[in-house]
């Protein structure tokens, strides 16, 4: 078995952003010259999230409103009364999505829905430089 690792970079917003990675972790899956196997996409932190959505812009919106109502920003967290940086909610919200997914690499493509993309949410309070790590593992 053979396993490619490749990373990319991007600067987020914060506060929820939700960004389609999709294109990314392709250009990486590509780069590996694999054609079947397993792709694992990884975010190292714990105020932001991998996960899939068909990204348009009403689910988007839908993300932002359902993670609010699950952790919502303006309730007390102990987490913000020990370090006062805010972000408690942002810690509970990326829990509960992970920071990891795992795609099947099928004929050296991802093996994903025709309307399902790969989506990095960022949840912290604040903008963030985010790096994105992609392992290719296949034959």
């Amino acid at each position: 078995m053979a396993v490619y690792s490749g990373n990319f970079d991007l600067d987020t917003s914060g506060n929820a952003d939700v960004i389609d990675i999709t294109a990314g972790v392709s250009e990486i899956v590509m780069a590996s010259g694999l054609d079947n196997g397993i792709v694992l996409v990884y975010v190292p932190g714990s105020t932001a999230a991998i996960t899939t959505i068909e990204y348009e812009p009403g689910l988007v919106q839908d993300m932002k409103e359902a993670l609010e109502r699950l952790a919502p920003e303006g309730r007390v967290y102990h987490h913000n009364e020990r370090w006062h940086d805010g972000n408690g909610h942002s810690h509970i919200r990326a829990s509960f999505i992970g920071q990891s997914e795992s795609f099947p690499l099928t004929d050296g493509k991802l093996l994903l829905g025709a309307w399902q993309q790969i989506i990095l949410v960022d949840m912290d309070n604040r903008p963030r430089s985010r790096k994105i790590f992609v392992r290719v593992c296949g034959e």
